[in-house]
């Protein structure tokens, strides 16, 4: 069975994600910090007939985001397809006059290490076995940075550079990488950017394979 692992789970975005994937078939493993949060969803999903197992980590520890992956391939199946979707903390985003260098540490783990540290661990399963799919999940400031959200504009930016570069890189082997940049916030029940819609959206980046960069609405969104 083919495994998605949804680096960043929630109840929105990752849960329908689960879903989506799950309908076609994918052994999902969820990662997040919140334990309870993560055994609720996993018995949602259940309960819908979605084969789910939860992993705790915080993807601005790489150690301990590394570990997680490694048991969800171990208990759930070698990672066919990564998805890292976390939600940015909101003291990323102060404006760029009141950011100093250490505040940019959070950000940079959280959208750097964190997205590096995850492909290195589930990359040789891929490899292994012949094909794969990395799917980046940014907002709007990864494309256009705004002054009073700098820490997510800087640390996005580097994201997406990353994204980039494995796009080019790992088309030959089999293994696709893809960026969706959602503008503004998700709002269920919009045509576009319901989490449902998303979720379709990001199967299908997945099953076409075509593109390095999607957006899901409009930039001015």
């Amino acid at each position: 069975m083919s495994t998605i692992a949804i680096v960043g789970a929630g109840p929105g975005l990752g849960a329908a994600v689960a879903r989506r994937f799950g309908r076609e078939g994918y052994g999902v493993a969820l990662l997040a910090r919140d334990g309870e949060r993560l055994a609720s969803l996993v018995d949602e999903l259940a309960g819908e007939g979605v084969r789910a197992r939860g992993f705790c980590a915080d993807v601005r520890d790489p150690l301990a985001l590394v570990a997680a992956l490694a048991r969800a391939a171990e208990e759930v199946g070698t990672v066919e397809v990564l998805q890292y979707s976390p939600v940015p903390h909101r003291d990323f985003m102060r404006p760029v006059l009141e950011t100093g260098y250490a505040d940019l540490l959070g950000p940079v783990e959280f959208s750097v290490y964190g997205p590096v540290a995850a492909v290195q661990q589930v990359l040789p399963g891929m490899r292994e076995l012949g094909r794969g799919t990395i799917l980046f999940v940014n907002g709007g400031t990864a494309v256009i940075p705004h002054p009073d959200r700098a820490g997510t504009s800087i640390a996005f930016a580097a994201e997406s550079a990353y994204g980039h570069l494995l796009h080019d890189r790992l088309a030959g082997e089999g293994i696709h990488v893809a960026q969706l940049v959602i503008p503004g916030a998700i709002v269920a029940g919009h045509p576009r950017k319901d989490p449902a819609v998303l979720a379709d959206t990001l199967w299908g980046m997945h099953r076409d394979r075509h593109g390095f960069r999607h957006y899901a609405d409009d930039l001015e969104s």
